[in-house]
């Protein structure tokens, strides 16, 4: 609960305000769990997931409403927190980035606007992911920010990630926080310097709805250990991508790219490990370069370039041992070809971390941390090394500080969506807390209607004990 202070005749009297809060686009309940467990108390949540809502009810008592599109906002009961973690589809880089122009999602903004318009809570908190205040060089977040303020609202933004507090996951996320009245005294929390992380805090013993690995996964990452066991001993291993299909390739990167060149100008070249372009048909030409040399753009990016260049001059340095190595992996699918190891200094060993299996790579991580839970597939799940297995869905659920959350989904996909597009509770609770202390020295007229009741029914009891 929010504290208040009121003073009377020089001294402070302190209530105890619940305040009321919503929660839109609420999911699995990140932002009720944070706030209920500062005392205070959700009047109204959205959810159009059928699926979600009914869980959402199961867990919390509350049925949310349905499509915020068809919702009558003066309907919405009055309260003091708007809560919002509106969809992050059309900002993400994992998207189209369509942003507001989307034509499923990018209209749903508004929404959050109209009802602060309508209601004027004291306070909200929104969520999205980081691109959100980067998309279109900051033109959409310039947008976002000046509705706000034209709705009545001094606002801040932010990116934090729960390992910044405790959390073993990494998974930053914009949060825009806004106050009526000014953000005076308000700060954002402070991360934890000092904050031990470890994966196996999360973990369980032996989980019996643990999925293991597929042995075709397991053969992938058997062929990787080979690389690090062949690697020499004496070097560092890289800290760049590792992309096999540079080893042998020559075809043009650096000043145009192979359809910048032209593709039927490559006959001199060389593709995908080494593989001749000569006589090849254009269609030809194009399934023999590797997937991301492949497009319409007549150059890469420097990035890119980049990572070719660092790639090839690994293979020339080390050909003799990765040519024969090479073979191990040439029937992987792409994505299984290209490896990434962030362990600098550490042992050479897959079993020892944390994996996933991503688009980009296999890519393995120390034990401290979690990588960001993705929402759209069940296949980036990390993998415990050490135990040849996916993290459980409950194990998940720790990882957004939803530990103690009494049902999930039922399904796999449906719970490693749900997690993966949920907020974490532990990093909102740290926000909530520092911003609902804005209010802590206030006279009682600043108080919003939701709770103004509640500051008179305690100052009448003051003063009939002191009569």
């Amino acid at each position: 609960m929010t504290t208040v202070r009121h003073k009377r005749n020089g001294r402070k009297e302190e209530a105890k305000q619940e305040l009321r809060f919503i929660d839109l686009f609420a999911g699995l309940g990140g932002f009720h769990q944070a706030l209920r467990a500062l005392g205070h108390k959700c009047v109204f949540a959205c959810e159009i997931n059928e699926d979600l809502a009914a869980l959402y009810e199961k867990n919390f008592g509350l049925r949310p409403h349905g499509d915020i599109r068809e919702l009558d906002i003066s309907k919405v009961p009055a309260h003091d927190v708007l809560c919002a973690g509106f969809p992050c589809q059309p900002f993400s880089k994992a998207g189209g980035q369509e942003g507001f122009a989307c034509p499923q999602w990018g209209d749903l903004f508004d929404y959050i606007i109209k009802i602060l318009r309508a209601h004027k809570p004291r306070y909200f908190i929104i969520e999205n992911v980081p691109n959100l205040v980067r998309h279109k060089q900051g033109k959409t977040w310039r947008n976002i920010e000046h509705r706000l303020r034209l709705a009545g609202y001094s606002v801040d933004d932010s990116i934090l990630s729960p390992n910044q507090f405790g959390v073993p996951q990494i998974r930053e996320r914009a949060f825009i926080i806004g106050r009526r009245g000014g953000l005076s005294g308000f700060a954002w929390p402070e991360p934890s310097k000092d904050a031990d992380l470890a994966i196996r805090t999360v973990l369980d013993e032996k989980p019996d709805d643990a999925r293991l690995l597929p042995e075709q996964f397991l053969k992938y990452l058997r062929a990787w250990q080979k690389f690090l066991d062949k690697f020499p001993k004496d070097e560092e291993l890289p800290s760049f991508p590792i992309w096999a299909m540079e080893f042998g390739a020559t075809y043009p990167y650096e000043d145009a790219s192979p359809e910048g060149v032209g593709l039927m100008n490559l006959g001199s070249y060389r593709g995908s490990f080494g593989l001749s372009l000569r006589g090849l048909s254009q269609e030809e030409v194009v399934a023999a370069l590797p997937p991301y040399a492949r497009g319409r753009a007549k150059a890469f990016p420097d990035w890119k370039v980049d990572f070719i260049r660092q790639n090839r001059d690994l293979y020339k340095k080390h050909r003799k041992w990765i040519d024969a190595w090479l073979p191990s992996i040439l029937e992987f699918a792409p994505s299984f070809q290209k490896f990434e190891w962030n362990c600098k200094g550490e042992k050479r060993s897959v079993w020892d971390y944390v994996i996933q299996f991503r688009a980009s790579g296999i890519r393995l991580k120390r034990p401290t941390t979690a990588p960001s839970l993705v929402a759209m597939t069940t296949s980036q799940v990390p993998v415990i090394g050490w135990e040849k297995r996916y993290m459980t869905i409950r194990e998940c659920s720790r990882l957004q500080s939803m530990g103690a959350l009494p049902h999930l989904p039922d399904t796999r996909g449906g719970a490693f969506k749900a997690l993966g597009n949920a907020v974490n509770v532990t990093v909102v609770r740290k926000i909530a807390e520092s911003l609902l202390a804005c209010d802590a020295d206030v006279d009682n007229s600043v108080i919003s209607n939701a709770g103004k009741h509640l500051v008179t029914e305690f100052l009448s009891g003051v003063s009939e004990n002191a009569a």
